[in-house]
């Protein structure tokens, strides 16, 4: 069975500092047109960063769009022509003033499908260094380290319920149990 949609008109109906919403009129599998409404996103890391002493590095921080704090691991959006590894290492280094000697792909996870292509890729960060935190303009958060376990235990509390931070930790769980090889760069 075919399921692809295929494109008869895009919009752009908005355009931000770093996202682009598209309303676009498709062709269904079955011949009838319908609406897609969309996000275009530059793509995003997130860090799995373990400390000398086995800790997970966590960050806790206000999320506007939901109007509440998060605790969860550390990420950032991908810079126009930037490597996403490239942007791990940046991201751990300007969020947690941490820089780390070894680093693992884990994988990309996309988090958005129905609304937008935002792809996630997911690094293990091992040997890490306290170099001082360098955070953006306008970025406020606190850095934590807590065991893994606890790290696995408050995603079933709740206390960790973001996506990205769930996908991570359950890929960690796999890459240490050796189910999940992953690749070093």
């Amino acid at each position: 069975m075919d399921l692809v949609e295929k494109q008869l008109s895009s919009e752009v109906v908005y355009q931000g500092g770093f996202l682009k919403v598209h309303k676009d009129e498709v062709a269904l599998p079955d011949g009838a047109a319908s609406t897609r409404e969309y996000i275009l996103h530059p793509g995003a890391v997130a860090v799995l960063a373990l400390t000398p002493d086995g800790k997970l590095v966590l960050e806790r921080q206000y999320r506007y769009p939901t109007g509440r704090e998060f605790v969860e691991i550390p990420a950032g959006k991908i810079d126009p022509d930037e490597d996403p590894a490239a942007t791990a290492r940046r991201e751990l280094l300007e969020e947690t003033g941490y820089a780390a000697e070894r680093w693992t792909y884990l994988g990309t996870a996309y988090p958005c499908i129905g609304y937008s292509n935002e792809r996630i890729s997911y690094y293990l960060a091992e040997g890490l260094s306290q170099q001082g935190s360098r955070l953006d303009e306008g970025e406020f958060l606190e850095v934590l380290t807590v065991p893994v376990a606890q790290a696995m235990e408050m995603t079933l509390s709740g206390a960790i319920c973001d996506s990205k931070s769930i996908v991570g930790l359950h890929w960690l769980a796999a890459h240490q149990a050796g189910r999940m090889p992953g690749v070093a760069v």
